[in-house]
């Protein structure tokens, strides 16, 4: 990591050097199978990739999550465009976009039109292609699927048929640029529309569930923060009592995130299929555990000192972006439920 530690990761946005360094590592495509490019790393592996990019800073790390995990949806394309896309190694691709349902997708021969707002697109000036929902609508009309819910679809689209809306102002993670970005009736063949259920991919990790995907590989990214600030703070000199709860809160966490990648590979690789039970109680534990490393962060940054909050000083740096990124939606309201984690209340 000596490479990416002489980076500078204070500007607003990513330097030409940290864009290659990323490229170089193939991080874009962590999940991506070899046959496309990819680095087609395990659940685990790539978690443990994860976590190290995001101690290093928090930007990095979480812009690295973001745009590979949207890449993981090349196990949702069709083949052909999954292989066109992906086709010309030489060239980086990175995938982004929203998970809201901002727009509508409009039915017109063998695509539609989209059109549409969505916000907190991750990357957004980085990315190659962006990835978006829409609700379905035929004669302006939202088409309504058997349940009574309104019929929706994620779509890729590329970054020329998008206009990036510079909104980004918050006071951490700053080179996320994570901006909002209008689509205004562009047609999109219907091949490049996919949901997430539907797999393409025979490897174990697009048969993870989703929302298991999205939990775990965000949760490593508050853990490795919060081990980056309690190196600092260390450095700095905090209460021996706070640093210790503060340890013990990332141990915790640590452990119980291995447990959990363990436990999926074990299912996959065992033809088990992921209960709505289980998956809540993935998402309770990270959610706790989220909230436990963001009270150890608030112990111990009052006792120190005016250092940990100049703008320039790296102790501030991370508590910006730890403090920004727990606003994300998944982790925003925590459970207070946790099999793990009631002990050290």
């Amino acid at each position: 990591m000596q490479e990416l530690d002489a980076l500078d990761f204070k500007k607003p946005i990513f330097s030409k050097e940290v864009l290659e360094w990323i490229a170089k590592e193939n991080l874009w495509n962590l999940w991506v199978p070899k046959s496309y490019g990819g680095l087609e790393m395990s659940l685990s592996e790539g978690l443990k990739k994860l976590r190290s990019v995001a101690k290093v800073d928090g930007s990095l790390g979480w812009t690295v999550t973001l745009c590979s995990g949207a890449n993981f949806f090349v196990g949702n394309l069709p083949k052909e465009i999954a292989e066109d896309i992906f086709i010309d190694l030489k060239k980086p691709v990175c995938f982004g976009g929203s998970g809201g349902v901002f727009g509508t997708a409009e039915k017109d021969g063998n695509g539609y039109v989209i059109s549409g707002i969505w916000k907190y697109a991750t990357g957004a000036p980085y990315l190659t292609h962006f990835t978006l929902n829409a609700k379905i609508q035929e004669n302006g009309e939202d088409v309504i699927q058997k349940d009574g819910t309104p019929m929706i679809r994620s779509f890729l689209l590329h970054k020329n048929q998008v206009e990036i809306i510079e909104d980004w102002q918050t006071m951490g993670l700053k080179a996320t640029a994570t901006h909002s970005f209008r689509v205004e009736e562009q047609w999109v063949h219907k091949k490049y529309s996919f949901v997430y259920n539907e797999v393409h991919q025979p490897h174990p990790i697009f048969k993870v569930n989703f929302s298991l995907f999205a939990d775990l590989t965000l949760w490593v990214n508050y853990l490795g923060m919060a081990e980056h600030f309690l190196e600092e703070a260390k450095i700095i000199g905090s209460s021996t009592k706070d640093i210790n709860q503060l340890k013990t809160y990332i141990e915790k966490g640590d452990s119980l995130l291995v447990d959990f990648a363990a436990e999926i590979e074990k299912s996959i690789e065992q033809g088990y299929t992921f209960s709505e039970k289980y998956i809540n109680t993935v998402h309770h534990e990270a959610s706790k555990s989220v909230q436990l490393l963001s009270r150890g962060i608030l112990g111990t940054y009052p006792s120190l000192g005016i250092l940990a909050s100049t703008e320039n000083h790296v102790l501030n740096h991370v508590f910006r972006d730890y403090f920004t990124a727990t606003q994300h939606h998944i982790f925003r309201k925590g459970t207070t439920e946790s099999r793990i984690f009631k002990d050290l209340e």
